[in-house]
């Protein structure tokens, strides 16, 4: 029907638009009823009849794992930080040495999944915060980043995201994150422009200031290749 051709048309090109509908990661309210092992199994099997589809041999010594694979790598792995329960433990501390100045954590590798196509994203996070009084470990910023890297993503909803954490955690809206990434989905595929990556910023509190923008931008752009 023609109705369907449009609507297909414009799913398509939201997805090539990397369009985001929420700031939150759409999930539906019995996401979690399955356990993992049941996911796995499911998702085995919708694997394993994919490639049946493509034409595959699935008794070669080759192919004949790759659907548990893939499955336990969905789960586990990709789209481990769909799971709440996976979320990392950020306990903070008093800044009792009263450091009074941002506290930047650049050059975070990042790994994601673009939700559009399921191809990789790569790249590096840059994060930043001024503690109102508390602050936290660093691998912790790390970790959150992980976290919420490791689900489908769109860039923009997972820069917003890692703030908004470190925001809640930190009990300080002065909280900032820049994301240089590569996304296979652009890079591999359809324009398959292999030198273009992607640049994204969510600036809280006193980042919203120009020159504290700026010195933390200075800071990024420090060549740190010890």
């Amino acid at each position: 029907m023609k109705i369907d051709s449009t609507l297909d048309k414009q799913f398509e090109e939201m997805g090539n638009d990397h369009v985001s509908t929420s700031e939150d990661t759409p999930l539906r309210s019995d996401a979690f009823v399955l356990s993992d092992k049941e996911k796995i199994e499911r998702i085995q099997e919708n694997i394993r009849e994919v490639m049946l589809t493509l034409g595959l041999d699935l008794d070669d010594d080759s192919l004949k794992g790759t659907p548990n694979r893939v499955a336990k790598m969905f789960v586990n792995e990709i789209f481990g930080g769909l799971h709440p329960d996976r979320k990392p433990k950020s306990s903070t501390f008093s800044n009792k040495y009263k450091y009074g100045e941002m506290l930047v954590e650049k050059n975070i590798t990042l790994y994601s999944t673009c939700e559009h196509h399921l191809l990789p994203i790569v790249g590096k996070a840059h994060i930043a915060y001024i503690s109102s009084g508390n602050v936290v470990g660093l691998s912790k910023m790390n970790r959150i980043v992980d976290y919420f890297a490791k689900r489908p993503q769109v860039q923009e909803r997972l820069t917003i995201q890692i703030v908004r954490e470190l925001q809640r955690v930190l009990k300080t809206e002065d909280v900032a994150c820049v994301i240089d990434a590569k996304h296979l989905c652009v890079n591999s595929r359809g324009i398959r422009d292999i030198d273009s990556s992607t640049v994204t910023a969510e600036y809280g509190g006193k980042f919203k200031q120009e020159a504290v923008r700026r010195e933390f931008l200075d800071y990024i752009n420090i060549d740190t290749n010890f």
